[in-house]
């Protein structure tokens, strides 16, 4: 077998450690991010050949920087983790983790809307925020919890709205808000887990592993490097996939850390690492440079929006997306979760408590953001989800307990807006799923709808494989 010369000193023991192997490639590998390939036979298992394998084992290179950053690094990698970590020894951190991405380098197609999704996690009560008027059925399940006629915001001839959602009024009446009611999986589990699975994996079969976002991307067609966002610290299940998507949060934080005067020679060298290899690597390192460079040219540029935002996670997430979407770099697929919505106990009335100020936040960053879009509204289609909705009937803490047919909310251009759309099967007792709002309309049709009439998916079916897709009439 080659055996190496000891040259450095290891990070983790004091020790020296191997250098290159003799066939000429680089020796600059340290044992940081792998163990140390003492010999050509070792550094072989990470390639096919020892060019490749030598970059790989110095893709996890991190010198004495990453001692301090392993526990970190091994609770897994994200985009955002992986470059925010980098710093000066950015080129060897990014290898690896790009090995396995896909990108897409095509120009965006011709269709330049954005679908936002907002996941209301916890399991949203949609009978507190679209609420049915003079409903003697809801009066008697929810004596002390029921928001009264008297304080609804005129919805349509069926629906009020809830009183905290006065900001979303105006885009409500002119036609850019609309909501489904009574909407469902087919999965019944009452496990946050198991249902939100189901919801973003958009089927009820185990035999399916993406999430619906990945084969919306994938029945979309290229585009750009940030054709798909998640403003999140993790992807989320929906974006599961072989499609490429960036997972940040916030433009800011899309960048290389460390000492300003090293970025651009850690940029370069990036570029240089893999330049003249014939390898996916390439591609995948080159786009991650080319993302980089976007993301400082935006966050260069100082932001005004149009109309202040509130404070809080959600509402600078949604300002990051309309800030992305106005910058015109290609998205077409944005995700933000909003949680917070399980509320067992102090649900409250219009007066306060949980509902009021959650309503609150949701309605003030949503009419912020569809303000700070102006025009561009109408190239935009904001869809809010949970994954179930609550029981009808109150419970002995003040709150409501898990339940079936939920709330979407929908927000933006495309829109048969100003009213409540699908079936809405009522709350007489016989109407009821074992004590629930019955889920009278599959979320697929909704998200089917979408797809279909604002973005230029034809078949729906590559998108939710085990569903056939009927139209609600929710957009034009």
């Amino acid at each position: 077998m080659t055996e190496y010369t000891p040259r450095h000193a290891s990070a983790d023991t004091g020790k020296d450690s191997a250098s290159a192997p003799r066939d000429g490639t680089s020796d600059r590998i340290q044992a940081a991010g792998v163990p140390r390939p003492r010999t050509a036979d070792e550094l072989r298992r990470y390639g096919p050949n020892l060019a490749e394998a030598a970059i790989r084992v110095e893709a996890e290179t991190v010198a004495t920087d990453l001692a301090r950053e392993k526990d970190r690094w091994r609770r897994g990698f994200t985009r955002r983790r992986v470059i925010a970590g980098a710093g000066a020894v950015g080129v060897a951190a990014l290898g690896t983790q790009l090995v396995t991405t896909k990108y897409s380098f095509a120009d965006p197609a011709s269709n330049n809307r954005t679908l936002v999704i907002v996941f209301m996690r916890g399991g949203m009560d949609g009978l507190s925020i679209v609420v049915p008027a003079n409903d003697a059925n809801l009066k008697k399940a929810r004596p002390t919890l029921v928001v009264p006629d008297s304080a609804l915001l005129a919805g349509d001839s069926r629906f009020g709205l809830h009183p905290q959602l006065a900001p979303l009024h105006e885009f409500w009446k002119a036609g850019h808000m609309a909501a489904v009611h009574a909407v469902a999986s087919p999965d019944a589990s009452r496990s946050h887990f198991q249902a939100q699975d189901c919801l973003e994996r958009g089927t009820a079969t185990t035999a399916v592993h993406t999430g619906w976002l990945d084969r919306t991307l994938t029945a979309m067609g290229p585009g750009t490097t940030f054709r798909a966002v998640a403003e999140s610290e993790a992807t989320p299940r929906s974006l599961v996939g072989t499609e490429h998507k960036l997972t940040l949060d916030g433009i800011e934080a899309f960048a290389l850390s460390g000492p300003s005067n090293l970025r651009d020679k850690t940029m370069t060298a990036l570029e240089s690492l893999y330049t003249g290899f014939d390898h996916p690597a390439v591609d995948h390192a080159l786009a991650t440079v080319k993302a980089l460079n976007q993301a400082r040219q935006l966050a260069s540029q100082r932001y005004t929006p149009v109309a202040p935002y509130p404070g809080g996670g959600f509402a600078n997430r949604l300002k990051d997306v309309a800030r992305l979407i106005k910058a015109k770099v290609g998205l077409r697929v944005a995700t933000i979760d909003l949680g917070g919505w399980d509320m067992h106990t102090n649900l409250g009335t219009v007066t306060g408590g949980e509902m009021r100020n959650s309503v609150t936040d949701l309605a003030n960053a949503l009419a912020a953001f569809a303000t700070d879009l102006g025009p561009t509204i109408d190239d935009v289609t904001l869809i809010t989800m949970t994954e179930f909705g609550r029981r009808v009937s109150e419970n002995g803490n003040a709150g409501t307990d898990h339940g079936h047919g939920s709330l979407m909310l929908l927000l933006g251009g495309g829109l048969v807006g100003g009213k409540v759309h699908g079936k809405w099967p009522g709350l007489a007792p016989a109407a009821l799923d074992n004590g629930d709002v019955a889920g009278a309309n599959d979320y697929r049709d909704v998200l089917a709808e979408a797809l279909e009439r604002g973005f230029g998916v034809a078949d729906v079916k590559k998108v939710f494989p085990d569903h056939e897709y009927t139209r609600l009439g929710a957009f034009r």
